[in-house]
């Protein structure tokens, strides 16, 4: 059992966090910025809630936080109020926001100077998959940071491995990101061309679901999709500046990703449509306007 910290508790901060209690029998300690949710979690699982990052990874042993992006994830770090200024020397600081590798190495810098750890771990599965727990988390960060702190992330993860050094999780993310978004649309272009050949949608996906198309997401999504339900996962908003993190690195690595540029285009359609809380599958909504 260990003293951890969480900072952010949403969709998936919230039960990321509540395994680290009901599975991993760690002694939990919450912040959020809205009270309530930090109330509504300490009333679920127990542990208690602290008024500020920084009062939340007083005396922690680990010290995690899931939250929106770069800027969030500096404001619950830096400063006098944020979780670096509680940490004590020889802790860990993991961080499973979908952020910048740029940011992901200031921050391991920063600690660096501190005396305590960093390791940058983005997750992949999607409310389901925290919920669940079973997340894929992508590391980046010291072996020695990585090795103390993943039997902590085992709570909630059924895959967890270290890429390299401080970004490298990060830039993993990027990875899975950039190859989900063509599979969407690739999906979406199959059932649509489906529908419009007169084929049974159902039983096409049986058939080609057991070869070489198969994906994830034609397992998971295809049914919700076929039936114009778009409510089931990673919003579009969220897609989006996932999506912008990625291109933002390819500008910088000289990575070339014209199809990842094409689809995110594509999902600022769907946002015009009015599907800016719509999951990732509704590119197939943009197909049959």
């Amino acid at each position: 059992m260990a003293k951890v910290a969480f900072l952010g508790l949403g969709v998936m901060g919230f039960p990321m966090a509540g395994h680290l209690v009901a599975k991993g029998g760690h002694e939990l300690t919450v912040f959020n910025r809205t009270a309530a949710k930090a109330k509504a979690w300490t009333e679920k699982f127990g542990g208690k809630a602290a008024p500020t990052p920084k009062a939340a990874a007083e005396g922690q042993d680990f010290v995690m936080a899931c939250v929106g992006n770069d800027d969030d994830l500096r404001a619950v770090t830096i400063g006098a109020d944020g979780a670096f200024a509680g940490m004590k020397r020889g802790a860990t600081f993991v961080d499973h926001t979908t952020a910048s590798a740029q940011v992901a190495r200031e921050l391991n810098e920063e600690a660096t100077k501190l005396g305590f750890k960093f390791v940058d771990a983005p997750v992949s599965g999607g409310q389901a998959g925290a919920e669940n727990g079973v997340l894929t988390v992508m590391c980046g960060g010291a072996q020695d940071a990585y090795a103390g702190a993943e039997p902590v992330i085992a709570a909630y993860a059924r895959m967890c491995k270290l890429l390299g050094p401080a970004g490298s999780g990060q830039l993993t993310k990027m990875v899975n990101q950039i190859c989900i978004a063509g599979l969407v649309e690739g999906l979406s272009e199959g059932i649509h061309f489906a529908k419009k050949a007169g084929l049974d949608v159902n039983s096409v996906i049986e058939v080609i679901s057991k070869g070489a198309a198969q994906s994830w997401q034609m397992e998971n999504r295809y049914k919700t999709m076929n039936d114009g339900k778009f409510d089931f996962g990673f919003a579009v908003e969220w897609m989006r500046k996932d999506l912008s993190i990625c291109i933002a690195e390819a500008r910088r690595n000289g990575a070339s990703l014209p199809v990842t540029s094409l689809v995110d285009a594509f999902y600022s359609e769907v946002e015009t449509m009015g599907g800016r809380r719509w999951d990732t599958s509704s590119l197939l909504a943009r197909l049959e306007r």
